[in-house]
């Protein structure tokens, strides 16, 4: 009995283990099935949105920007295709393994792939390098399986085909910075987009630059791309036809070579500029492609300063070619007749400091146009005297001295016309009549941009009438291929006296044939102009042929040709090069006769050359 009592009281317990099993399976069962519900039910939609943008992923697609042109068709700006790297972050769980990775398959420093993926703040694609060689993308591509979430994308890439010609006009593009996502220029940009960085990129990059596009893809659990689900296609930005004359600016760029300085040159009777020259210069391919922070900081550091544009931003003083102005000041105010006559000897005396002649024994009996022929500089010390600063200064700010010029490039600086107020703004002292005798002969604090310089000898040669240099003669639409002709800024007449121009104009042109600048004459056109030579640094004459070449004198020369009907105002300034007659005005002259030859009886006649702008 006790045996079967046993067996019957272990199958009841059997049995309710069975039973607690069953309820918790039960259990398990109704905990799964709510999670279930959880998962499928009530938080179903939130998972399948994450999941699917898990697996899709959006990429701004770059426009490519407009092309370049100079006036006769010319390509001066185009884009090329290029590789480029990117990452997407997100997918990248150690950064320092994929920064070892990629030293060995790229030409890059390890700091700046570190420094391009720790300083990027909320982005999620960075760009790592433009402009992979084919080896370079070869690599990635081989190698992808090992690199999570880079990704090699083609794109086009700016180039110059002309190569540092033309580089301080043309600048270069970049990626946009955050400080100029913040501006109200690049609203509606996003970041790593190209955006123009210097000279007509950045002046016009609003109709260079197009529009982004967008592509949606699939990617792969490392971040590759499996499939392309839509495309919104960028839009190309519009083309520039610009005024210049390539012809004219490579030459004067080679005229200038290696020695710092600028070359000008306009049209004076529309504002067009033809040339505009700055050396030295830079490669503007290399810096659209992207350098390195070191790279970066040698070209910011070196000492000839490549990147200033010293036709638009060069401060110098204007030394002789600043006796036009006060040639038409004298006249203008009656402080001089045509006939009048004075004694140079060589020095003027005044208080009890004695003001030199650059010729020491003196011009002899000097009128205006001798005086302006030889410039004599006791002639236009006395004149100074006789102005007064506040003369000098209106009538330079009439020629356009002490402000902009308006030309359409970036950063152009102004200059100093120097007056008493401004000497009391600036400077809070007196101004001392001593002073304007050195302003008189371009000297003292006046100073000027070559830009303004050539302004001024356009203006001369245009009979008085000034127009505002300009860059870009016209536009084409891509979205409608249209073409749209810019008109040039309307004229200014300065209000001189005609007869007085005239004068001067005679004078300018004796300065070539008989004066200062005989160098500048030429068997195929009559050209008329004036040399000037800037002093740097005061030096004893007998001190002056032994002097480093940093203290040595600007060399100018402003002129205009043909004479009887200018079609072309150039202005030349060779920096620490010496006299404006044998330094500066040989480069005008071969300017000015590659001009002729290329335009032939048309400039001469004064006929208006049809270009076609496309």
């Amino acid at each position: 009995m006790s045996d079967r009592k046993l067996q019957e009281n272990g199958l009841a317990e059997l049995q309710q283990r069975l039973v607690l099993l069953k309820i918790g399976v039960l259990v398990v069962i109704g905990l799964l099935a709510l999670r279930l519900w959880q998962l499928q039910v009530r938080d179903g939609p939130y998972y399948r949105e994450l999941s699917q943008n898990n697996r899709t992923r959006s990429i701004l697609l770059h426009p490519a920007r407009g092309l370049i042109f100079d006036r006769d068709g010319k390509l001066l700006a185009n884009n090329v295709p290029s590789f480029n790297l990117y990452v997407e972050l997100k997918d990248v769980n150690d950064r320092e393994v994929l920064i070892q990775k990629l030293v060995k398959y790229l030409d890059i420093d390890e700091s700046e792939l570190s420094k391009k993926f720790r300083a990027r703040g909320t982005l999620t694609r960075v760009k790592l390098k433009g402009g992979l060689t084919l080896r370079e993308a070869a690599l990635i591509e081989s190698h992808r399986l090992d690199l999570p979430g880079v990704v090699v994308h083609p794109e086009f890439q700016r180039n110059n085909p002309q190569g540092p010609y033309a580089a301080h006009v043309i600048g270069y593009v970049g990626e946009v910075s955050e400080q100029q996502l913040s501006q109200e220029y690049f609203q509606g940009l996003h970041p790593g987009s190209i955006v123009g960085q210097y000279g007509v990129e950045r002046m016009y990059d609003q109709l260079l630059r197009g529009q982004a596009g967008r592509k949606l893809i699939e990617v792969d659990a490392l971040g590759h791309e499996k499939r392309t689900i839509s495309v919104e296609k960028p839009q190309a930005g519009h083309d520039l036809y610009l005024t210049l004359d390539f012809d004219l600016q490579q030459l004067a760029e080679n005229l200038l070579g290696e020695e710092a300085g600028a070359i000008i040159a306009l049209d004076p009777k529309t504002g067009d500029t033809l040339a505009i020259a700055s050396r030295p210069s830079f490669d503007p391919n290399a810096l659209s492609r992207g350098l390195s922070s070191k790279e970066w900081q040698n070209i910011l550091q070196d000492k000839r300063h490549p990147l200033t544009n010293r036709a638009i931003q060069g401060l110098y003083p204007p030394g002789s070619t600043f006796k036009i102005i006060m040639a038409a000041a004298a006249l203008e105010t009656n402080e001089v007749n045509l006939s009048e006559t004075i004694q140079c000897r060589g020095r003027f005396r005044f208080g009890r400091r004695t003001f030199r002649d650059w010729k020491a024994s003196g011009h002899g009996t000097v009128n205006l146009h001798k005086a302006l022929t030889q410039s004599c500089d006791v002639y236009f010390y006395k004149m100074g005297h006789r102005l007064g600063i506040d003369a000098i200064a209106t009538y330079a700010s009439l020629f356009g001295l002490g402000k902009k010029t308006g030309i359409d490039l970036p950063s152009e600086q102004r200059g100093i016309v120097p007056s008493t107020e401004w000497k009391q703004q600036a400077r809070g002292e007196p101004w001392y009549p001593g002073e304007t005798i050195s302003v008189a002969i371009g000297q003292g604090y006046v100073t000027v941009t070559p830009i303004q310089m050539a302004q001024v000898i356009a203006t001369i040669g245009n009979n008085g009438v000034a127009h505002r240099p300009r860059l870009v003669r016209g536009v084409r639409r891509r979205n409608t291929g249209e073409v749209e002709t810019w008109p040039m800024a309307k004229a200014v007449p300065l209000g001189l006296n005609p007869v007085f121009v005239e004068a001067i104009q005679r004078a300018l042109a004796s300065v070539v044939s008989e004066g200062t600048a005989r160098r500048a004459n030429s068997p195929l056109v009559t050209i008329a102009g004036k040399t000037g030579t800037s002093q740097v640094v005061a030096l004893r004459a007998d001190k002056r042929k032994d002097t480093p070449k940093q203290f040595r004198d600007h060399a100018w020369f402003l002129s205009y040709a043909p004479f009887d009907n200018p079609q072309i105002a150039v202005a030349v300034l060779a920096e620490h090069a010496g006299h404006g007659g044998s330094a500066a005005a040989p480069l005008a002259r071969e300017l000015i006769e590659a001009f002729i030859k290329k335009n032939g009886d048309k400039t001469r006649l004064g006929q208006k050359r049809e270009r076609p702008i496309l």
